[in-house]
């Protein structure tokens, strides 16, 4: 069994992080998204994997390599385009053969990897099997409408009047019977060969479409607020550890990460947090469900729920929490000019000011 990959979106809805930054590469609890998706199909026990790259190719091959630090053999397959879930599998023709496969998207989070769901595939075989879960907004989903028997009947992608609130999580397991599917199928009306509509095509030409409802946690990161909420979830499952400096003036409270090199002074950090190496943390206070990367300086501020990436400076700042701050990024108090905000933004930046 082989694995593809997608990891060739462009990631609109994390702008402006994503201008610069891969979405599969920003990171939940200092480590990418993308990466514990490659750990889960290891522990699934699969070995050959593609990944579908688009403009941000070079970043992401950089980034994962060959793929022997997570025991796999990655191809790398370029896309022209993001031209949907189904052309990514049509591309990839040659890559899978004909061996059956798992297609993971880049950008999701299983807390519980998918090592069960591929066992199961395995020993029954349908032509397809799909991962559901319930949603509060189907709407932005690909939905599943199921019979009374739990059989899938029909699929829509992001449907105006979802017929269910069971939405379409990034993981699919299919035979070669899929190849025959993504070659009939038309683009829809937003210019995409959808997945969707190549399950429905098996559905409808007789074949076994299977689905599994999953009840553990799940994100779709491609937003701020899945980002930190996926962040918040793993932070949770981490065991606190000092292998950088803490000084006696300082409290460490619940599980906290603090990596070498990095160097804790006068601050008080509350778990779970992850603070990466190189890190200097001076006179603040870093608040639960924060992770904080390599090479940062946090001094005389406060942070909370929240992602700093690389590089990244805090000075002075009596509140953030909420936030996903990028790389080398700068954030101090405004000077000379009072009661007021001086701002440099970026396309599609949201920005939320109190006063």
């Amino acid at each position: 069994m082989k694995a593809l990959v997608l990891s060739g979106g462009a990631g609109t809805r994390l702008r402006p992080i994503t201008h610069t930054y891969a979405k599969q590469l920003v990171p939940v609890a200092n480590k990418p998204v993308l990466f514990y998706g490659l750990e889960a199909i290891a522990e699934a026990g699969i070995t050959e994997v593609g990944i579908v790259v688009g403009d941000t190719a070079p970043e992401i091959q950089r980034a994962v390599g060959d793929g022997s630090a997570f025991g796999l053999d990655i191809t790398y397959i370029q896309q022209s385009a993001p031209l949907g879930l189904a052309h990514a599998v049509l591309i990839a023709r040659e890559f899978l053969g004909d061996e059956d496969f798992v297609m993971y998207l880049g950008d999701n989070f299983i807390v519980d990897g998918i090592a069960d769901l591929v066992d199961e595939f395995r020993a029954t075989r349908p032509d397809a099997q799909i991962l559901l879960t319930k949603v509060a907004d189907p709407s932005a989903f690909g939905v599943a409408e199921l019979d009374v028997s739990g059989k899938v009947v029909a699929l829509e992608e992001k449907p105006a009047a979802p017929r269910s609130d069971l939405a379409l999580v990034g993981v699919f397991l299919f035979t070669p019977a899929v190849h025959e599917a993504v070659q009939e199928i038309e683009p829809s009306a937003r210019g995409e060969l959808e997945i969707t509509d190549a399950l429905q095509w098996l559905i409808d030409h007789g074949r076994d479409v299977r689905s599994t409802t999953i009840s553990g946690y799940w994100k779709d990161t491609g937003n701020v607020i899945d980002m930190l909420e996926a962040n918040r979830a793993v932070l949770e499952g981490v065991e606190g550890r000092v292998d950088g400096s803490v000084d006696d003036s300082s409290e460490i409270i619940g599980q906290v990460t603090v990596e070498a090199g990095a160097e804790i002074r006068g601050s008080r950090i509350v778990g779970p947090v992850v603070i990466g190496a190189n890190t200097l943390i001076v006179g603040s206070y870093v608040g639960p469900s924060t992770s904080i990367a390599s090479d940062c300086r946090i001094e005389s501020s406060e942070i909370e729920f929240s992602i700093v990436l690389a590089g990244a400076t805090i000075q002075g700042v009596r509140r953030i929490e909420s936030s996903l701050i990028g790389r080398d990024v700068e954030v101090t108090p405004a000077t000379g000019v009072p009661a007021a905000h001086r701002l440099v933004l970026g396309d599609h930046s949201k920005v939320r000011i109190s006063s």
